[in-house]
C-alpha cells in the first residue's frame, strides 16, 4: 500500500498479516529517510511501528480513544491516520507537530510533551464515557520511561480502585531517553520473564480439557487461579494496584499483537498488555545506542548515521559548558554532586557519571523526586548541582519553593533549554521559569552572557549558602578560555556605552546582551546596554542611576512579558516613588508554536529588527 494513500485506520483493516507486515517494514523505512531531512524522534518510533498498526487495526479511532504518553512516539500513528504527505513539515513553522495535536486530526485525542500524563487523562475518559453512558474504548500507552514517574503510580492508584473499563498498554522497552534506571526496571524485568504463568496456565486447561473428568478438575482450579497469579505474576507492579495483567508480548509481531488487543478490549476493566519492544528497531545506529543520542536528532546521513550539521569549531553546546565546569569543580571539592531527571545525554553529563560515578544520580523522569532529593542531599552537607531542563523544572515547582528555598538550602540549579526552542513547541520551549521562579525568597537567580561569565556564575554559586538557579540556552556559545572575568558580586548588573552621548537604556540578559551592544555599537545608535545577569536580586544601585538620568528605558526579554525582568523593574521604580519613562518588549500572552527560533521571534515581534524600530521611536 502506497502510505500516502492511507487517509485512516480503516484502510488498512482488511490487510492480511503478511500485508501488515509489510506496511511496518514500508513505514520504518519512510521514518527514517524522512526524519533524516526534517530530524526528529527517531528511535521511539521506530520501536513502535508494529503496535501502533495493531492498536489501529483493533480499535476504532477517533470513537475509541487510542493515545501515547508523552507523544513523540506517535509518528506511525500519524502515517495511519493520512498524514504522510505532511512528513516533509515535522516540527517546522505551520507544519507537522512532533507530537499528538488535536489541532491537526480528530484521531488525536491528547495533547502531551511532558511524561506520565496519559493515565490520568485515560481514567478522566473513562469516567465521563461511563457517566455519560457512552462505549468506547479508552486505550493509553505508556512507556519510555514514563510509567517510573510518580504522576503515573497516582494514576494506577486510582485506577485500581475505579476499575473503570481501558487497556493500558505498557510499552516496555527499558528506555526512557537513556536506559531506565531504578527498582522498577528491575520489577519489570520480572516481568518481561513471567510468561511461566501464562504458559502453565494455557498447558494445563489444554490437558485438562480433554475430557469430562478433567474439565471438573479445571472447573476446581479455577479457584485457585488468583493464588497462582500472584505468586507467579502479580509480584510485579501492577498487580499491586488490583489490575488485570496480559503479556508480556512481542511487540514487533503483529499477529499476536492483535490477538491479545482483541482479548483485552473485551475485558470489563481495567486491563495492562504489557508489550516489549525495541527502541530503534529497524535501524542499528539506533539498535544500539544506549545512551539516549537517537531518541531526538537533527538531520542526518541515513546511510552513515552521521549529523548533517556539526558543532563548527571553537563551539561547544551549552549543556557541555555547564556540566563541564561542574565536573571540574567537583575533582577539588567532594561535596559537589550532580542529579538528573533522565537527562544525562540532554545535559551533557557523560563526563561527570564517567569521572564522580559515585556523586552521579540519575533519577529517571521524576522532576520532583530530583529536586527533593537534592534538599535531602544539601541539608546534610552536599552541594548537589541538579540539571533540569526549563520546560520539564515546572514539573518541580512546588518542591523548589517548599524544599528547598523555604528551608534556604544550597542547591544550584541549573536550568537548561531556557528560552525559545525551536521545532518542538509548546511544551518544549523554556520562556516561564523567570516568571516561577523569580518571586522565590533566598533564592539567587542569573544567566551570564556568554561563556567567561556563566563559568563565573557557576563557582559563584558553589561558593554560596542559598539555593542559586542559573539558566543557559539550547544550541552553542563560543568556547572562550580566557578567565579574565571580574569578581561577580551578587546582584550586581554591567553596563556597556554604544556611544559617548547615550540618550537611552536598553536592559537585557543572556545572549541577547552582546548582540544587542555590537548592532548598536556598529550603527552608533545612542543608548547603553545594561548586562541584567540577575534576576534577584537586581541591582538597585544601578536601577537608581537610570532613574536619575532621567532618560528613557527600553527592557528587551525573549521571554514571557507577564511576570518577567520588566515587571520587577516597573515595580521596583513604582516603590521608590521615581519617574521614569519605560517600556517592554517580550512575549506575549500566547503560547508559541514549533518553528525555527527566527521566524518565532519574528511573528512575536521580538526579532533585532523589532527592536531596533523600538528603539529609535523611543529615542
Amino acid at each position: 500500500m502506497n502510505l500516502y494513500d492511507i487517509k485512516s485506520p480503516a484502510d488498512i483493516k482488511d490487510m492480511s498479516i503478511d500485508e501488515l507486515n509489510e506496511l511496518a517494514a514500508q513505514i520504518r523505512r519512510f521514518l527514517i529517510e524522512s526524519i533524516s531531512h526534517t530530524g526528529g524522534h527517531l528511535a521511539s518510533n521506530l520501536g513502535v511501528v508494529e503496535l501502533t498498526i495493531a492498536l489501529d487495526y483493533v480499535f476504532n479511532t477517533p470513537c475509541d480513544k487510542v493515545f501515547f504518553d508523552v507523544g513523540h512516539q506517535s509518528y506511525t500513528h500519524k502515517i495511519l491516520t493520512g498524514r504522510a504527505s505532511q512528513f516533509p513539515t515535522l516540527r517546522q513553522y505551520n507544519g507537522l507537530s512532533g507530537f499528538q495535536k488535536r489541532s491537526e486530526s480528530i484521531h488525536d485525542v491528547w495533547e502531551a510533551g511532558h511524561s506520565s500524563t496519559s493515565l490520568s487523562a485515560a481514567l478522566g475518559m473513562a469516567v465521563a464515557r461511563d457517566l455519560n453512558h457512552d462505549d468506547y474504548a479508552v486505550v493509553p500507552v505508556i512507556g519510555d520511561g514514563s510509567m517510573g514517574s510518580g504522576m503515573a503510580f497516582e494514576a494506577l492508584n486510582e485506577i485500581g480502585y475505579e476499575k473503570r473499563k481501558m487497556v493500558i498498554v505498557f510499552n516496555d522497552n527499558n528506555m526512557s531517553i537513556s536506559r531506565n534506571v531504578g527498582a522498577m526496571t528491575y520489577n519489570f524485568a520480572r516481568l518481561r520473564a513471567s510468561d511461566g504463568y501464562n504458559n502453565f496456565k494455557d498447558s494445563l486447561k489444554e490437558n485438562l480439557n480433554r475430557n469430562e473428568f478433567g474439565r471438573g478438575i479445571y472447573r476446581s482450579l479455577k479457584n485457585m487461579k488468583n493464588s497462582i497469579k500472584e505468586n507467579i505474576v502479580d509480584t510485579g507492579i501492577f498487580g499491586q494496584f488490583n489490575l488485570e495483567y496480559m503479556g508480556p508480548v512481542d511487540g514487533h509481531n503483529i499477529h499476536d499483537l492483535i490477538q491479545v488487543l482483541n482479548v483485552a478490549k473485551k475485558y470489563d476493566g481495567p486491563v495492562v498488555v504489557h508489550v516489549i519492544t525495541k527502541k530503534g528497531k529497524g535501524y542499528l545506529p539506533c539498535e544500539n545506542d544506549h545512551e539516549g543520542k537517537w531518541h531526538g536528532v537533527g538531520p542526518f546521513n541515513p546511510d552513515t548515521g552521521k549529523p548533517l550539521h556539526d558543532v563548527p569549531a571553537g563551539w561547544v553546546p551549552w549543556g557541555r559548558l555547564f556540566s563541564d565546569t561542574v565536573c571540574d569543580l567537583a575533582d577539588s571539592d567532594d561535596r559537589i554532586v550532580a542529579i538528573t531527571p533522565a537527562m544525562i545525554q540532554g545535559s551533557f553529563l557523560q563526563r561527570f557519571f564517567a569521572r564522580h560515578p559515585d556523586r552521579a544520580f540519575d533519577c529517571g523522569i521524576a522532576e520532583e523526586h530530583a529536586a527533593t532529593f537534592a534538599a535531602g542531599l544539601a541539608i546534610s552537607g552536599k552541594r548537589p548541582y541538579l540539571a533540569i531542563y526549563s520546560s520539564f523544572l515546572q514539573r518541580a515547582y512546588d518542591q523548589i519553593n517548599h524544599d528547598i528555598c523555604r528551608m534556604d538550602l544550597p542547591v544550584v540549579i541549573g536550568i537548561d533549554h531556557a528560552g525559545l526552542v525551536g521545532s518542538d513547541g509548546e511544551t518544549h520551549h523554556g520562556i516561564y521559569d523567570i516568571s516561577i521562579l523569580k518571586s522565590l525568597p533566598h533564592l539567587i537567580y542569573a544567566q551570564g552572557k556568554d561563556a567567561p561569565e556563566s563559568r563565573a556564575l557557576i563557582r559563584l554559586a558553589f561558593g554560596q549558602n542559598h539555593p542559586f538557579a542559573i539558566r543557559y540556552p539550547k544550541g552553542v556559545v563560543k568556547e572562550e578560555k580566557q578567565e579574565n572575568v571580574p569578581p561577580i558580586a551578587i546582584g550586581s548588573w554591567t553596563s556597556f556605552s554604544a556611544t559617548d552621548h547615550d540618550k537611552a537604556w536598553v536592559l537585557t540578559y543572556g545572549t541577547s546582551v552582546d548582540v544587542i551592544f555590537d548592532k548598536l555599537r556598529v550603527n552608533q545608535i545612542p543608548a547603553t546596554v545594561v548586562n541584567c545577569r540577575f534576576f534577584n536580586p537586581m541591582d538597585e544601585d544601578m536601577l537608581q542611576k537610570i532613574a536619575d538620568s532621567h532618560l528613557p528605558v527600553l527592557v528587551y526579554e525573549t521571554d514571557m512579558k507577564a511576570g518577567g525582568l520588566g515587571e520587577s523593574i516597573i515595580a521596583w521604580f513604582v516603590d521608590h516613588d521615581l519617574d521614569v519613562h519605560i517600556e517592554q518588549m517580550g512575549i506575549g500572552d500566547v503560547y508559541v508554536p514549533q518553528g525555527a527560533e527566527t521566524r518565532l521571534r519574528h511573528d512575536l515581534g521580538i526579532d533585532l529588527n523589532a527592536f531596533l524600530d523600538r528603539l529609535n521611536k523611543l529615542l
